[in-house]
């Protein structure tokens, strides 16, 4: 089993900035994917960023140049860094363990809400 323990949502205007952190604890493979999903209301879950332990990274298109996903120095801890924030990046994120380079999560944190005010 994996526990992931996020951190970090609220409420910004938007143009703003909010950092997510999520750390993962349990039976962690030494290479792993970790990342994030969003759902909005009324929307499919969608994936918005991931992370190889090998430092390889994806972005959704809609948030490339806006977002950047890292790891912490332990390795079992992600990032998000979200910048130049829009009404339409307002969901609920959350994020995921994949074991390997799995591109389907194996575990699920609890979400963070993110709403962006115009």
């Amino acid at each position: 089993q994996v526990q992931l323990v996020e951190s970090g949502g609220g409420l910004v205007q938007a143009g703003g900035s909010l950092r997510l952190s999520c750390a993962a604890s349990g039976s962690i493979l030494s290479m792993n994917t970790m990342g994030w999903y969003r759902q909005a209301p009324g929307k499919q879950r969608e994936l918005v960023a991931g992370i190889v332990s090998g430092g390889s990274t994806n972005y959704a298109d809609s948030v490339k140049g806006r977002f950047t996903i890292s790891r912490g120095n332990a390795k079992n801890t992600v990032y998000l860094q979200m910048d130049l924030l829009k009404p339409e990046d307002t969901a609920v994120y959350y994020c995921y363990y994949a074991h390997l380079r799995r591109t389907t999560p194996d575990y699920w944190g609890q979400g963070t809400q993110v709403t962006v005010s115009s």
